[in-house]
């Protein structure tokens, strides 16, 4: 019923921007709850933006507020993330995730159902 694909992630220097996006092939985002995590580099994965489909409510962590945006289109049923001014710690993998039937965007990761394969972002100095 669901399966996500993450695209966008690239090799880029520090300051550029960068737009990921989620997209859902098998079920509409609509009633649910889509998020972003990154894990870096021998770390564990870190919530860092998330939205809720029917509210429109909007989660970001603190380190990317101001410099991250994340939306949504309801035709493509694809959920964007815009990275504008990118810094070398914001280098991870990404991931797109998604909590079905949720009232709420939450920054639990133990909330999300089905997660996607990830996509690579590397910034450089």
């Amino acid at each position: 019923q669901v399966q996500l694909i993450e695209s966008g992630g690239g090799l880029v220097q520090a300051g550029d921007s960068l737009t990921l996006s989620c997209s859902n092939s098998g079920r509409t985002f609509s009633g649910d709850a889509v998020a972003w995590f990154r894990q870096p580099p021998g770390k564990e994965h870190l919530f860092v933006s998330g939205i809720h489909r029917s509210s429109g409510s909007t989660l970001y962590t603190d380190s990317v507020k101001g410099r991250f945006t994340i939306s949504n289109d309801n035709v493509r049923n694809t959920v964007y993330l815009q990275m504008n001014s990118l810094k070398p710690e914001d280098t991870a993998v990404y991931y797109c995730a998604v909590s079905l039937r949720s009232p709420d965007v939450t920054r639990d990761s133990i909330a999300y159902d089905y997660w996607g394969l990830g996509t690579a972002v590397t910034v450089s100095s």
